[in-house]
């Protein structure tokens, strides 16, 4: 830690002209930003948000209230502008790509569509592990070099979202096996399951859980019930810790993406900034398990990164205050009548 760059930012954002801390999780942000960036002046440059897209095997099991075919269709809603993540990056000013891991369906190119195709959608862990050790390694691969290629091009924040009929049940158990946590802590309602729904879709969760052993670690739990899109993610989230960008975490199966990721690289913790808490069951003890406070709390339950979109304006006014408010000194105003 610099201790030095740390004290000097407290004391910049202290003789802002407000009482001491009135600008609350703004304050938080704004230290984080800039310890992140060590800066006294930090920047967000070039924000974007990567929503990856695969199937799951696990789909087949009649786990969500959507069938398989939903992924494909969204991915093709992403591409013409239609989703909630479309009109909030619009909104907001963020870039937004998106990322075929691995979906069952063969798009056309598109200037917005990054062909990163591992398989046509995991394996069914009920039966066999969802993927291959070399599927997961040209995940995470693929991950890493989209985000080297936003660093490159001076992006130095970056949100991930999802697309996947099926991802909340690999979520779920990823959750379970690397916390340790019962199964049904980790359940939860996913595209709006109905209680008969969810009884069943805690069943064969239960099933598959028995149907394997304990996974030796992160990689091999993600190999087993991971998506393609969560193996991308991580491989994202880890390639944006070594290049010192902030990360905007948004909801349940990013928050997973996160848990693995963070278990094999602690410091990740550092570049987190959580932009909401789902009304997902298992997002609520994730957030818990980290002592995170969300940025929002809006009851959103979508995925697509769209809890980052939502959550961007928020940070950009913590970095404005910090480099843009005037102090005590500048504004020639006393300290002593505001700082009670």
């Amino acid at each position: 830690m610099d201790k030095p760059l740390e004290a000097a930012l407290r004391h910049k954002i202290d003789q802002k002209t407000k009482p001491l801390g009135a600008l609350g999780r703004l304050e938080d942000l704004a230290f984080q930003i800039g310890c992140l960036q060590q800066s006294l002046n930090p920047r967000l440059t070039r924000p974007t948000v990567l929503v990856f897209a695969a199937d799951h095997g696990i789909a087949q099991a009649g786990v969500s209230a959507y069938p398989p075919e939903v992924t494909h269709q969204m991915v093709l809603n992403f591409l013409r502008g239609g989703a909630a993540i479309n009109v909030f990056c619009q909104q907001n000013g963020l870039a937004l790509r998106v990322v075929d891991a691995g979906v069952r369906y063969q798009f056309d190119p598109h200037p917005s569509l990054v062909e990163a195709k591992v398989g046509p959608g995991t394996r069914n862990f009920l039966h066999e592990p969802a993927m291959t050790a070399a599927e997961l390694d040209q995940c995470l691969a693929w991950g890493a070099r989209l985000v080297d290629e936003l660093a490159q091009t001076g992006c130095n924040v970056v949100g991930l979202g999802e697309m996947g009929i099926g991802n909340t049940s690999s979520a779920s158990l990823l959750m379970s096996t690397l916390l340790g946590l019962p199964l049904a802590e980790c359940v939860g309602r996913g595209t709006g399951l109905t209680p008969a729904q969810l009884a069943h879709k805690t069943a064969v969760l239960q099933q598959a859980q028995a149907a394997h052993p304990a996974p030796d670690g992160p990689l091999a739990a993600l190999a087993t019930f991971g998506g393609f899109e969560i193996a991308q993610m991580t491989g994202a989230l880890l390639a944006a810790q070594q290049r010192g960008m902030v990360v905007m975490v948004d909801g349940f199966i990013a928050s997973t993406a996160f848990l693995v990721a963070h278990q094999l690289e602690p410091r990740l913790r550092q570049h987190a900034i959580f932009c909401h808490q789902s009304a997902e069951l298992g997002h609520l003890r994730l957030l818990a398990h980290w002592q995170a406070e969300p940025l929002l709390q809006l009851g959103l339950r979508l995925g697509e990164g769209t809890g980052c979109a939502l959550a961007y304006p928020v940070l950009q006014c913590a970095v404005a205050f910090l480099n843009d408010m005037a102090s005590f000194d500048s504004a020639q105003v006393s300290s002593s009548t505001l700082a009670v």
